[in-house]
């Protein structure tokens, strides 16, 4: 996870996949209890009981796209509403499929009627603190965006009712495609709302959120930007090489039968199918999960309107894209064309 910018060791990553595998089941909105009021005094609250599901859903998990699937809504459950000096923030809860309800955090801009919206999904092993951070909220809603927070499926508080022998990476398709799905059901409970700019659709995502990013752009035509950082990808060198991977399990990765079900959901061959969005790869040198074979190898194959940013260490990457300047970019390709853009 790059939170901060800082490297995760090798060890420190498998610690973080044990404490991910600890999670009980049912960890979601009730363990965060509602507030009555908030930092500044002027918390609302609101709160429904859990909502149960009323259709049966279909999904497809071959494809990313939600074409091939039938997946059906549950009203949101509302579970607390938090006003700040210059943004609110919402946590509800979403549900489309049964046992797998998620954690969603809608951070609005104050004073924007309908602003612009960036999705938020950072990598595994993550989980949803960043978003309850009055800090990293001013931050993703400077100058008038709003930011939606969640976390991927296998992870955080979607970990549950598993052996510890299946994880993210073991159920790689389930991870990648659900998360997938996750992402264009969440644009559409967005669109429902009425109260974004549904025409200006972003996502940033770190790690395998930026896999993610990339194959919900490709099938998400409403997505018009990401801005990944160090992606995963290249499956074969990735599985061979990756420090994610613990090396008692990494045989289990490289077989021929493993690739070939995931072969489909590698981000190099979706990113050149991705003609209309604006695409930024930013990647670090020294990053010990995405190999830089793997990195090379997703930097080709972007399409040649795709930009590249390159740093050869975290610390690089800090004095350059710290202090939240990490988010211009992807704001910038989402303000209108007459407005201005950060910097000008």
């Amino acid at each position: 996870m790059k939170f901060g910018w800082a490297t995760l060791s090798a060890r420190r990553i498998f610690f973080g996949l044990i404490l991910t595998a600890l999670a009980q089941p049912g960890h979601s909105l009730a363990q965060h209890p509602p507030a009555t009021s908030s930092p500044k005094g002027n918390g609302t609250h609101s709160s429904a009981a859990t909502a149960q599901d009323s259709q049966s859903s279909r999904e497809n998990g071959d494809s990313p796209s939600l074409a091939d699937s039938d997946l059906h809504a549950d009203t949101p459950v509302f579970g607390e509403k938090a006003e700040y000096a210059g943004f609110t923030r919402e946590l509800l809860q979403v549900k489309w499929r049964e046992g797998d309800a998620i954690d969603l955090y809608v951070i609005r801009p104050k004073g924007v009627a309908k602003p612009p919206v960036v999705l938020y999904l950072y990598g595994y092993p993550s989980e949803t603190d960043r978003f309850r951070n009055e800090g990293y909220c001013k931050r993703v809603t400077q100058d008038g965006f709003a930011a939606v927070g969640f976390v991927s499926a296998l992870t955080g508080h979607r970990y549950h009712s598993r052996p510890m022998r299946e994880w993210f990476v073991s159920e790689l398709q389930e991870s990648v495609v659900t998360s997938v799905h996750d992402v264009q059901m969440i644009v559409n409970y967005l669109a429902s709302r009425g109260d974004f700019d549904m025409s200006q659709v972003g996502m940033f995502g770190e790690g395998s959120g930026g896999t993610i990013a990339i194959l919900s752009a490709a099938a998400d035509p409403r997505i018009r930007a990401i801005d990944v950082l160090d992606p995963w990808g290249d499956w074969p060198e990735w599985m061979a090489k990756s420090a994610l991977i613990p090396e008692a399990e990494r045989p289990n990765y490289v077989k021929p039968e493993f690739l070939k079900k995931i072969a489909f959901f590698d981000p190099v061959l979706w990113l050149p199918k991705l003609k209309s969005q604006a695409i930024r790869i930013q990647d670090i040198k020294n990053d010990e999960v995405t190999p830089a074979i793997c990195q090379q190898r997703l930097e080709s194959a972007a399409p040649p309107s795709a930009e590249l940013a390159k740093f050869d260490s975290d610390q690089a990457h800090f004095q350059a894209m710290g202090g939240g300047r990490v988010f211009d970019w992807i704001k910038d390709q989402l303000r209108p064309a007459t407005e201005p853009k950060a910097g000008n």
